[in-house]
């Protein structure tokens, strides 16, 4: 492959993959559309910006001219990370990831015929197979999702392989466990929680702290991607996570000990969010046969995402804006945080 797409390439995991793609593919080039959202941030690949084979469309994956424009001469795949992504936000605004996600995927997908893309992967997560009591999901597991970001994404998977099945699209589909590291816009566990105790401000623990968690570092996910791109047989769907089941009161545990606060002065337990599943926890067996396994050992990966979060103020202080702080109150308004 000589030039790819990443839609998306701004946000969390796809401005890891674009860097991971100019650094270790020199031949390759590297278009990223993104309609930089508040979750879009040009600054997450700033140190790419002067690099002749990297190439920014300002644009929304929902639109056809944008997505003809990315594409431009050719391309030889598209990676699509493009989506909404954050359960919390779904519940409260549930249409802006129907669009994204599915209208979104939907337009892709007609790229990919109209412009005979030769190759497109589909970035999803475990959440599709909903609540997981014990064992773990395979690829073959029926979809069970039950929030509306789960469904948005489901929605987004089902088409992609009606599409392989109707018209021989070149598909293939990633299914990622939560993914944590820098750049992540701080609205998820991890980058909220570190960024409210390195301000001496209390976190919001779900319920009673004990849904269960897979774990895996953005690198590693953006590898596995990277990999799948690959060497992943068309039509074909592969599950990668960290292996590092963890509840989330052990996360908080561990990131309060790192952030060296005081668990009863910091810690408030809030009414959980509806619909929040128990347990996720995927089979990568699929993965692990391509050649594919995760790098980073959980507590020094953890505690190296504590350390960037607290040297670089600079990046997440501006996103914790009016704007987050109006979806802060919204968001835990009544549920006991303070």
């Amino acid at each position: 492959m000589t030039h790819v797409l990443v839609t998306g390439g701004s946000g969390f995991i796809g401005s890891h993959l674009v860097r991971l793609l100019l650094r270790e593919r020199p031949a390759m080039r590297v278009t990223n559309l993104d309609a930089l959202t508040y979750a879009g941030n040009p600054r997450n690949l700033a140190d790419v910006e002067t690099d002749a084979r990297y190439r920014f469309v300002h644009g929304d994956i929902c639109e056809r001219s944008a997505v003809d424009d990315a594409i431009g001469g050719g391309v030889d795949a598209i990676v699509n990370v493009a989506a909404e992504t954050h359960v919390d936000r779904s519940i409260l605004e549930p249409e802006a990831f129907l669009r994204t996600d599915i209208l979104g995927t939907h337009v892709l997908l007609e790229a990919v015929r109209r412009h005979a893309v030769a190759r497109f992967v589909q970035v999803s997560t475990d959440e599709v197979y909903g609540d997981v009591t014990d064992g773990t999901s395979a690829e073959s597991d029926p979809l069970r999702p039950r929030s509306p970001y789960a469904a948005s994404k489901a929605g987004a998977d089902l088409q992609v392989l009606a599409y392989a099945s109707t018209f021989g699209s070149p598909v293939v589909i990633t299914r990622g466990s939560n993914t944590y590291g820098p750049n992540q816009f701080p609205e998820k566990l991890i980058p909220l929680f570190v960024t409210n105790l390195i301000d001496d401000e209390p976190v919001p623990l779900y319920g009673d702290g004990l849904n269960v968690r897979d774990w895996l570092h953005v690198e590693d996910h953006a590898r596995g991607i990277l990999h799948v791109l690959e060497n992943g047989e068309l039509g074909g769907v592969y599950n990668l996570a960290g292996a590092n089941l963890r509840t989330n009161r052990e996360i908080t545990e561990r990131l309060v000990a790192l952030c060296r606060r005081d668990w009863q002065t910091h810690v408030r337990y809030v009414a959980d969010r509806a619909g929040h599943d128990r347990r996720y926890a995927l089979d990568c067996a699929k993965a692990r046969a391509l050649g594919w396994r995760p790098g980073r050992a959980f507590d020094e990966a953890l505690e190296t995402t504590v350390h960037w979060y607290r040297d670089n103020e600079a990046w997440w202080r501006p996103l914790k804006s009016a704007a987050f702080k109006a979806y802060y109150e919204r968001q835990y308004a009544g549920r006991g945080l303070r």
